[in-house]
């Protein structure tokens, strides 16, 4: 004899608003290191490789921890895992906060990157107790909201932590994390009662990815010295192959995987996962060559900008990452996904394609950063709300978390293929990069993004009001 499930309990707006008030704190907490990592590096006596290290150690552990939050937030219950994953990211914003050191801010670090897996849990969540056009509206804010907390933590950062100290550029929004946290236990429905885990966790597999990641990661960050020593290099793209073989023979193999690998084998996943990874590499050209530029001495052909002075030049691309979340989930449940997405590349790679063409005065630059955020924005959150709704209610939060993977991996490669290629046209003796870098980074970022056009086109149209 069997009993019927109970029916979700509806949520009430405040409860969306708490969501979104931890999408932005979690959001600005993610982004303070990157702007204000050269202060670090002065007040911690970093080398330029601790240096590297730190910018991409959060990165690691989020890529991680996501698709472990979103699998454990289907078989456990959203909010269940999402308190506890925030509680980890309290802790670990207060130790950045208070670090002393390198090792103790290496710790914080990783214990926030934890953070990234709130997304797929609060999904999760909004698609359980909302309607299906509803749920996509709310998707998009929550999306929206965290892009939007990611670029007040690049422009405050830097005025924190020369206005007050280094050590208050993470405990604000530490606090804030701590309050929507709070607010969300509060006014959240509890679960349901989770699925039953009789396989039990794979922690071979989820092993064997941290390898994967680890070792992509440092093959990355150690870019622009590898080509001097190709035996190092050899060795480590044989060490990453060898994991990823490892670790699919693995996942097929057991009965619960962590991460299934046969789920990248259906269209509603793969393409989503692919599209993220290349306009996130273009996007995130953009997001590092765009203040590089700002900051080269106008004496040679930049504009001499200071860290305020960038901040304010990036905030109308602030305000059109906010606001690209929302807009970005109305016109999926509008027009589909597919439109969105295909509008959104051909605005991301126009935008790329010009400023290699034309970046001489500062308001080229300021509306060319605006429309790749709002552009990014839209794709992403037209790609994360089409796969949350194209699997199985109990498939959300991992399918969500392998397109926020990729949009993590892709954002660091383009980073770090920016920085390679402004080192390798720095000139010795000199601090300046040939112009023609800036070009070229522009010209590939955009290219790579025009490509992406081949794969979104091939998308289902996707579910419209």
């Amino acid at each position: 004899m069997t009993t019927s499930q109970a029916p979700p309990v509806p949520i009430r707006k405040v409860a969306v608003g708490a969501l979104g008030m931890l999408a932005v704190a979690t959001g600005a907490l993610e982004s303070v290191v990157t702007p204000t990592l050269p202060l670090l590096q002065r007040e911690l006596n970093m080398s330029p490789a601790e240096g590297a290290l730190l910018s991409i150690v959060l990165l690691i552990t989020g890529a991680l921890i996501t698709p472990v939050a979103g699998r454990f937030g289907d078989r456990y219950g959203g909010k269940r895992v999402l308190i506890r994953l925030m509680a980890v990211v309290s802790a670990g914003g207060l130790v950045s906060a208070v670090a002393p050191n390198l090792p103790v801010l290496l710790v914080g670090q990783i214990l926030q990157g934890a953070m990234v897996g709130a997304l797929p849990l609060s999904f999760i969540l909004v698609r359980e107790h909302l309607p299906e056009q509803e749920s996509k509206v709310a998707i998009g804010v929550v999306s929206g909201l965290f892009v939007g907390g990611g670029m007040v933590g690049t422009l405050a950062a830097g005025p924190v932590a020369e206005g007050l100290s280094r050590h208050w550029m993470f405990a604000l929004p530490t606090l804030v994390v701590i309050a929507a946290t709070l607010l969300v236990n509060r006014s959240m429905p509890q679960d349901r009662p989770g699925r039953p885990d009789a396989a039990g966790t794979d922690w071979p597999g989820l092993a064997l990815l941290s390898g994967i990641l680890v070792t992509l990661m440092l093959v990355l960050s150690m870019a622009p010295d590898l080509g001097s020593q190709p035996l190092v290099l050899a060795v480590l793209l044989v060490l990453l192959a060898a994991l990823v073989i490892a670790w699919t023979a693995v996942e097929r193999r057991v009965a619960s995987p962590m991460v299934d690998p046969r789920m990248l084998s259906r269209p509603d996943v793969w393409k989503p996962c692919v599209l993220t990874f290349m306009i996130c590499v273009g996007t995130s050209a953009a997001v590092y060559l765009v203040p590089q530029l700002f900051a080269v001495t106008d004496d040679a052909y930049g504009f001499g900008a200071d860290a305020t002075t960038i901040g304010l030049f990036l905030l109308p691309g602030a305000v059109a990452a906010s606001l690209a979340g929302p807009l970005g989930g109305i016109g999926a449940r509008r027009f589909g996904s597919r439109a969105v997405v295909v509008a959104g590349i051909v605005i991301l790679a126009s935008s790329l394609i010009t400023l290699a063409a034309v970046h001489t005065e500062v308001w080229h630059l300021v509306i060319g950063k605006m429309l790749i955020a709002l552009a990014n924005g839209l794709c992403v959150t037209a790609l994360v709300t089409g796969t949350a709704t194209s699997v199985e209610q109990g498939d959300t939060g991992i399918a969500t978390g392998l397109v926020l993977v990729t949009r993590v991996i892709g954002f660091a490669v383009g980073v770090q293929a920016s920085g390679a290629l402004l080192t390798a046209a720095t000139p010795a003796g000199s601090d300046v990069p040939d112009e023609s870098a800036f070009v070229t980074g522009f010209v590939i970022a955009g290219t790579v993004t025009a490509l992406s056009l081949l794969v979104a086109r091939t998308m289902r149209k996707g579910v419209k009001a």
